[in-house]
């Protein structure tokens, strides 16, 4: 059994990544020469939002408080939770502003309620998938996490606050059945996620090339450096950018699209056109390079998806492209 699947391991690894995002974030201000007034209720910020992700994604934390709580009560906890962070750095460095608070708290409890006060139909949840979406598009995060210090932003508060709070909704309040949704693959997820990547490569290659997108970039640096740089880079995209991009294309997007066309592989076309097309406003819109890259990789994760019905394994086969692509594209 995965340890974090207990509920001694889910606490374990709650309070290690508190205890962790909370350490590496006061030694990168000190490297960066932030005071302390402002780097602790920096670290203050993150610890907790990480604290709040990872309850989000750890099934026996999730499932205890789901067990406990009426829904109601339940989702004004989780805008509470969305909006700690915020003041816990905001307030201390003196950059709180009521409006900022006013709209997060808002959009926390507008995602929060949703499933509180609608049914479950399939044009609710259509819904429900393009606000999260169409927020995550229009990104109003930058303005309302003002920065203390001039050259850090800190809009990806927000925006895993944003996406923890629907991965919330979505498993602890709606009750959605997301196969295989995890931290950790298993040994089943790990092959079938490379091996999709695997499959992606002389497809990526071909379209990066043709469309003069991707051009290779080899760093000049001794090979255990580029290891260390690929290893942070794949756990980072594994746990953050892949879980939460796989969560809501794949564990729900595609396996809606499949039931209700009636057909798994128009599902999953579909599905990628659709994560295709959410990556035209990269760096300037619109990108249709990266979106038509960015839909043939969308077939790979969805066939990994579809392979192992998990989440998992399509997560291993996003971070692995992404990796690549950061280590010797970018």
């Amino acid at each position: 059994m995965i340890p974090m699947q207990t509920p001694r391991g889910a606490l374990w690894i709650l309070v290690g990544t508190v205890l962790l995002i909370c350490i590496g974030g006061l030694l990168y201000a000190d490297l960066l020469i932030i005071p302390a007034r402002i780097a602790v209720p920096l670290s203050a910020a993150f610890a907790l939002e990480a604290g709040f992700y990872a309850a989000a994604v750890l099934s026996p934390i999730r499932l205890r408080l789901a067990g406990a709580l009426a829904p109601r009560a339940l989702a004004g906890i989780t805008v509470l939770s969305a909006v700690l962070p915020y003041c816990a750095y905001a307030i201390p460095t003196g950059v709180f502003r009521w409006d900022s608070f006013g709209i997060a708290v808002a959009l926390a409890a507008a995602l929060s309620f949703w499933y509180v006060v609608l049914p479950r139909r399939p044009a609710v949840d259509a819904v429900f998938l393009a606000v999260v979406a169409a927020i995550v598009l229009l990104n109003p995060f930058a303005r309302i996490y003002a920065s203390p210090v001039p050259r850090l932003q800190f809009a990806i508060l927000g925006q895993s606050m944003w996406t923890r709070l629907a991965i919330f909704e979505s498993l602890a309040v709606a009750r959605m059945e997301v196969e295989g949704f995890g931290f950790w693959p298993d040994r089943r997820e790990w092959a079938t996620g490379v091996a999709n990547f695997l499959i992606f490569i002389p497809a990526g290659v071909l379209v990066g090339w043709a469309t003069g997108f991707a051009q290779l970039r080899l760093r000049p640096w001794p090979w255990w450096q580029i290891a260390i740089l690929a290893l942070g880079t794949f756990f980072g995209m594994l746990w953050v950018v892949a879980l939460r991009e796989e969560f809501f294309f794949r564990g729900l997007l595609q396996k809606w699209l499949a039931a209700w066309l009636g057909n798994r592989w128009a599902g999953l076309v579909l599905a990628s056109v659709l994560f295709g097309a959410a990556h035209l406003p990269f760096r300037a819109f619109p990108n249709w390079r990266f979106a038509l890259l960015a839909t043939v990789a969308g077939l790979c994760y969805g066939r990994a998806w579809m392979n192992a019905k998990s989440v998992r394994s399509a997560m291993v086969t996003h971070a692995l492209v992404n990796t690549a692509w950061r280590v010797f594209f970018s």
